[in-house]
Parts: structure tokens; sequence; C-alpha cells
């Protein structure tokens, strides 16, 4: 349960300047990406689930009511919005959202959100830390996935996430996107995830023979042990497991040449009849080194990748924005747009849907809320209405099968390619009627009406 108080102070001081004025109009804000971070064509939608445990538990306490009394810069606040409002203060909105798992692109929102003014801007900061983490998580993780072809991969990277709970909601996108497991254990308790560990160097390093290590890891886990051969010589190791009669499960590499070791360990293990005992590979790996060792024919049945995953080493802050979309006057809707140069939005309450065709998304169209697009699906669906849910809870393993469902759907050349190249292949068009709105309200207008566009 998130604090109310993890948000930016303006969305508190902008949250005093609408109670003072007497604001509660509802406004619809809306949560995308402009661009696609750097080698990236696509992206994998997550953190919803999180996001809307935030939206229903949200509320300030006692103690952090007395606390922002003092803040220097509400001190021009009347009393009651201390007294009377924050107290009573929840979160009574309406969220459509991406469905996670789903593949977006730039520009589509995995998110919208209406409520009166104060509540739709003080959650600004948190959902976009929710969701722009996670989604960064999953996009990176299904692209590890894809490169394994096949082969499971584990998500290892807890130590090297930003910070603890971090690591846990890494995991859980990770899996989303198609791990089959993570070494989490919290992350497993709390989502229902299959975890999975073997051993560190540490315990190979306290006893004064290796082989006496893996007896008596294997003493206690018996067959099922996956055993960690390179605190040494790994080919070594492997050499010794075979004379003394062991039969490990697996056995795992995490440093050196993988694609060589991969091989000799194999091979001494074939020869002695160990055709059984996998071989598991970590260490510092992404997508582009597990391609390599998959394209090269490592002998390489599984791997666990860390640091890569959690921490989104290529691009760790995914850059999402969460802009007003809509106001209302007089109980009508007012779409509003912003101008600035660089960053300029798109008006309107909006639906995404995405055409088709064989099996295979040929491309998305950005459309107003009420357009329909005939052979399309619609992405963006009502889960939250009055600050609580409407679905059940989905468990990790189904949103999983949707993801790699949803993906398969993708062109090979969205989907599949890892290179380095920046162009996104896949088209997202703007409808008719969501042109022309744009078109209209970004019209050169008088100061007076221009200013009133801006959101």
């Amino acid at each position: 349960m998130l604090s109310a108080l993890v948000t930016d102070l303006y969305q508190i001081t902008m949250m005093a300047g609408y109670h003072a004025l007497g604001d509660d109009r509802p406004r619809t804000f809306e949560l995308f990406v402009r661009t696609l971070p750097p080698h990236r064509r696509y992206l994998v939608a997550a953190g919803l689930d999180t996001a809307l445990d935030y939206l229903e538990s949200l509320r300030f306490t006692a103690e952090e009511i007395a606390w922002l009394r003092q803040v220097p810069a509400l001190a021009p606040v009347p009393s009651a919005f201390f007294d009377e409002f924050l107290p009573r203060f929840t979160f009574r909105g309406e969220v459509w959202a991406v469905e996670e798992g789903e593949p977006v692109f730039p520009n589509e929102p995995l998110l919208r959100v209406t409520a009166p003014a104060p509540q739709a801007q003080l959650v600004e900061t948190a959902l976009l830390a929710i969701i722009t983490h996670q989604t960064s998580v999953a996009s990176k993780a299904a692209r590890v996935v894809r490169a394994a072809a096949g082969r499971p991969v584990v998500e290892f990277g807890s130590r090297r996430a930003p910070g603890l709970e971090a690591s846990v909601l890494a995991a859980r996108a990770a899996c989303i996107a198609g791990c089959v497991g993570t070494s989490n254990v919290e992350a497993g308790r709390r989502f229902d995830l299959p975890v999975a560990g073997t051993m560190a160097h540490s315990w190979v390093l306290g006893f004064p023979d290796e082989v006496d290590a893996f007896r008596g890891f294997m003493a206690l886990f018996g067959d099922a042990t996956t055993l960690l051969i390179d605190t040494y010589d790994t080919v070594a190791a492997a050499r010794r497991i075979v004379a003394e009669g062991l039969r490990p499960s697996a056995v795992r590499l995490d440093s050196g040449d993988l694609f060589q070791l991969s091989r000799e360990v194999r091979a001494v293990f074939d020869a002695a009849g160990l055709s059984a005992t996998r071989i598991m590979a970590s260490g510092d790996l992404d997508e582009h080194k597990v391609a390599r060792l998959v394209g090269e024919g490592a002998p390489i049945d599984a791997f666990g990748v860390g640091t890569s995953i959690a921490a989104v080493t290529d691009a760790p802050a995914l850059g999402g924005v969460y802009k007003l979309v809509e106001t209302t006057a007089d109980g009508v809707p007012q779409p509003v747009a912003k101008r600035s140069v660089g960053k300029m939005t798109l008006p309107g309450r909006k639906q995404v849907w995405r055409v088709t065709r064989g099996g295979t998304a040929s491309h998305d169209v950005l459309a107003l809320e009420g357009e329909t697009v005939d052979g399309a699906r619609p992405l963006l669906r009502c889960v939250m209405r009055g600050g609580r849910r409407i679905e059940p809870r989905p468990a990790v393993s189904a949103i999983q099968a949707r993801c790699l469902e949803r993906l398969r759907e993708l062109p090979a050349e969205v989907r599949d390619r890892l290179d380095d190249a920046t162009e996104a292949p896949y088209r997202v068009e703007l409808s008719r009627g969501l042109a022309q709105l744009t078109e209209r309200v970004t019209a050169p207008r008088g100061a007076g009406a221009e200013a009133a566009s801006q959101g």
C-alpha cells in the first residue's frame, strides 16, 4: 500500500488550488509513451494490477496530513483543506486501460483516468512510476524470451533492481512477458509465480573440496539439484561429477565462454550417459548474448537473466507522460491539447483499434472514443468505476498466456528483430475524427482561446 505522499509536491499544490476554487469538475488524463526507447519496436503493457491497487487504497493518514501542514509551500492553504478535504479523500474515478501483456506503440494510451480534478491530478506521479517501470521491464523480458527461441528463461535480477519492492514487481512483469519463473521468493509468494534457485559460489568455496560441496547439497535436495560448476574449472567439475557418480538434474554455468564451455560439458555428460542432465547459463546475459548463443547452436537448455531485465540496462527509464485531454464546462466535455513544440498532445478521450489480417496485426488506429474501426479489436477497456475494480484480479499465468498470444500476432519484422536499427516499422494511424479534432483544437487562435486549449 503506497503512501498518498508518494507524489510530487506540485500535485498537492494543484489539489489545494482546485479545492480553494471549489473546482471538482471531471478531468480526463491519458498515460502514454511519446517515443520508443532505442532498439525497441514495441512495448508490452504491464503494471495495471499495481496501479489499481494503488487507486483503491489511496488515503491520507492523520500523520501525513499533520506533516503536510508544516510544509512551507502549503502555508497559504486554508485549514479546511487539511481539516475536511484530505481526511475524506479517496479516488472515485473511472479508469480505462490496455490489458497487461498487450503490445503497444507510441502515443497509444496505456491508461485513461476520468475523475474530479483533484483526484485525477494527484495520481499522476504514482501511475507514471508504476506503469512505466513495469512496462519497461516486461518489454525487455519479451525480447530476451524471444531470443531464447523456446528455451526457458528465469528472471534472476532482484539484487540489481532499483529497490526491493521494484525487484518484486519486476519479477512479475518479467513473467508476464514469458519468463517461466523468478529467483525472487516474495514475488513467488505474492503473485503465485514459480521460484527457482541453485547455489552460490560461496557454498562451493565454503567446503575443502568441490565434490564435498556438491554431495552436501545433493544430500538434501537429491537428484533435483542444479549444481553450480564454474567456481574453479568448469569442465573439470563436470568430469568430477561423472567420476563420483553424481546425477544432478542440471548444472549452471555462470562465467567464461558459455558457448565453448557448454559444448565441452555436454560432451562430458553425454559420454557418461548423463544426457538428461540439463545445462543452464547465466552471467550478465541480455537478449543479444542469448540470441548469439542460440544462433551458434550452444547446447544450453535454459537461461537465467538478471540485471538486463530487472534494471533494463539499455533503457532504464521509459519516457511516459500523463496528459490532460478533456475538461468540462457547464457539463459539456471540452477536448484540450498542448501545442508546445516537441510536446504536442492529441485532444479528447481516445480508443486504440488493432487491425488484424490473416492472424497478423497490420496496423493500429488511434481514434476518438465512440468511433469504431471495421474488423478491428479495441485495446482499451473499462477496468474501474467509482474507484473500484470491476473484474477479479487475473492470475499472472493467464496474463502471460495472453501476452504470448498477442506477441505472436505482431509482424515478424516487429516481433523478432533485435538489431540496433531505430526505425519502428509498425504503423499507427489517426482516425479521421481524431485528425479533424486535433486540427480544430490546435489551430492558431487568439491569446485567450489558445491559453484555454493548453491543458
